[in-house]
């Protein structure tokens, strides 16, 4: 299967959260931990492969995108 533009998580870290979750749960809840981890999981990535920005350049990306002109 082809894997379109979505990010990959191994099954035993499925298999981990399924296990924590109580005997019934609703979807929803499984999908935002998972969603969580995946997440957490591509900013260690994004952080050991040095893409980060500082709190300086995030201010000044966020000042520029929320600027309403006159």
């Amino acid at each position: 299967m082809e894997n379109i533009g979505l990010n990959m998580i191994k099954k035993n870290k499925v298999l981990e959260t399924l296990n924590q979750l109580p005997e019934e749960f609703n979807i929803e809840e499984l999908v935002e931990k998972l969603l969580f981890i995946e997440k957490v999981e591509k900013g260690m990535k994004d952080s050991e492969e040095g893409k980060t920005m500082s709190l300086k350049e995030v201010k000044q990306k966020m000042e520029n995108k929320w600027r309403v002109s006159p």
